[in-house]
């Protein structure tokens, strides 16, 4: 067999970092992804997608140690693509029916916790994403920052405007 033993190799410390970062972060993409979606079938694609895209990246990622960073900036980048499919299927006269929840899963979610998605689902998208990120991922200013690819000062403003639209919405008035 020809060929730099070192290649394959290569390709194999590839599918083994993935596999761990899979192991490591992939619950938490999903969660992720389902509180974007709402819908826990194409947020499993979506995050499958993510990993498929890291791996193809590996070999020009310059910072192994961003590679979660990555995969949620990819994660919210392809529910945000999902999300504008639904919305141009809407437009066109196509209904986007999310999977019914199960039994279960209903007495699982309580009511305020299903008024308190409802209400998050109705701001804009980057609000969604920045309180998501903010309080669900516990991510920091920063973290979010370099995810969403903008300033610091940005997500403390959409932060706190997205807040104040939630409590709004949720009748709160301490928000």
């Amino acid at each position: 067999m020809s060929g730099d033993p070192r290649s394959v190799r290569t390709g194999d410390d590839a599918h083994d970092e993935v596999a761990a970062l899979f192991l490591e972060h992939r619950r938490g993409l999903l969660r992720l992804a389902v509180l974007l979606l709402d819908d826990e079938r194409v947020a499993e694609d979506v995050v499958q997608d993510a990993f498929a895209g890291l791996l193809r990246q590996w070999p020009r990622l310059r910072d192994r140690d961003r590679a979660a960073g990555y995969l949620r900036t990819s994660v919210i980048n392809r529910s945000r693509s999902q999300l504008r499919r639904r919305l141009v299927a809407r437009r066109t006269g196509l209904r986007y029916e999310p999977p019914a929840a199960s039994a279960e899963a209903n007495a699982l979610l309580g009511e305020d916790r299903r008024a308190v998605l409802a209400a998050l689902r109705r701001l804009p998208p980057r609000r969604q994403v920045v309180l998501v990120l903010r309080y669900y991922s516990e991510l920091s200013d920063d973290e979010i920052a370099e995810t969403l690819g903008i300033s610091p000062h940005t997500v403390r403003s959409t932060a706190s405007r997205a807040a104040r639209a939630l409590g709004e919405l949720l009748g709160e008035e301490d928000w």
